[in-house]
């Protein structure tokens, strides 16, 4: 099996936060007492997690800011700068089922 350089990129920087959040996890439990230490591997999973949303989120293009994850889906200027072409035809267009020909089947370009 072979991975694409982007591949490796992706599969040793999930490998790296793994690692991280184990590390962090096993110095947590051996320092804080078991209920207050599962509480805080948990908050620590969900901080880490969301700072992997941020910097993938900056990577995307979107932006770091608090509201960014719901703010750049609901946006309605990204969704007017995306083209849909028939896939049956390839007529542009922006309506449900093709004007040319009918079909419902569009891709992004």
């Amino acid at each position: 099996m072979s991975f694409g350089g982007n591949n490796k990129q992706f599969l040793l920087n999930q490998l790296l936060w793994i690692g991280v959040s184990f590390g962090i996890s096993i110095t947590l439990s051996m320092l804080i007492p078991f209920p207050v230490s599962l509480v805080a591997i948990f908050g620590v999973f969900i901080i880490i997690n969301l700072y992997m949303r941020r910097i993938m989120m900056k990577r995307l293009g979107g932006i770091g800011g608090a509201g960014s994850t719901f703010g750049s889906i609901f946006n309605s200027n990204q969704s007017s700068s995306l083209k849909y072409y028939c896939m049956n035809c390839g007529t542009q267009h922006k309506q449900i089922s093709c004007p040319h020909c009918g079909s419902k089947m569009k891709r992004v370009g």
